[in-house]
């Protein structure tokens, strides 16, 4: 039976080369210079420090032109609180990966209200479709790519004959 799996991943390295692309430039920028502006990335979070709110708008702008630049979708962004500690602001930015079991629902209600002839079942942080017809799933896979008011960026891989 052909079947596929949702899944959405960002490549952690080319967020690594990004940020290290964002850190360059800060350092080489006018209005950076000597600010102490820079971002770092642990694991899958990244935390941008620079001395004021507004530097850190400009920062997370240079930051998403070289993510995008890299192939990273921006929807796998999730920035978290702005925090401003005496003469600093931080701001932590998670890059998600997998989908969560509530944009998994929502996944599997999509598919089921069109009433196409496949079966979704969620397989930890990925989503997998079956169906008898390879056409059926070629239809879903549309179907999902229509969607733009979704918040992750989806990947089909693994589509099996």
């Amino acid at each position: 039976m052909p079947s596929f799996d949702v899944v959405s991943k960002s490549d952690l390295h080319e967020v690594a080369n990004a940020v290290d692309q964002t850190n360059r430039e800060l350092g080489t920028r006018f209005d950076f210079k000597d600010s102490g502006a820079k971002v770092t990335l642990k694991d899958e979070v990244m935390t941008a420090e620079a001395p004021n709110r507004f530097q850190i708008e400009q920062l997370l702008e240079v930051l998403r032109m070289r993510l995008a630049k890299r192939g990273i979708d921006l929807k796998a962004l999730e920035l978290g609180k702005l925090q401003e500690v005496g003469q600093k602001a931080i701001q932590a930015i998670t890059v998600r990966q997998g989908i969560d079991a509530d944009h998994a629902r929502k996944l599997v209600k999509l598919v089921k209200d069109h009433k196409l002839k496949v079966q979704t079942a969620v397989q930890g942080d990925e989503l997998r479709v079956s169906g008898k017809k390879r056409d059926d799933l070629q239809a879903v896979i549309a179907l999902l790519r229509q969607q733009e008011d979704f918040d992750l960026p989806l990947q089909f891989v693994n589509f099996r004959d």
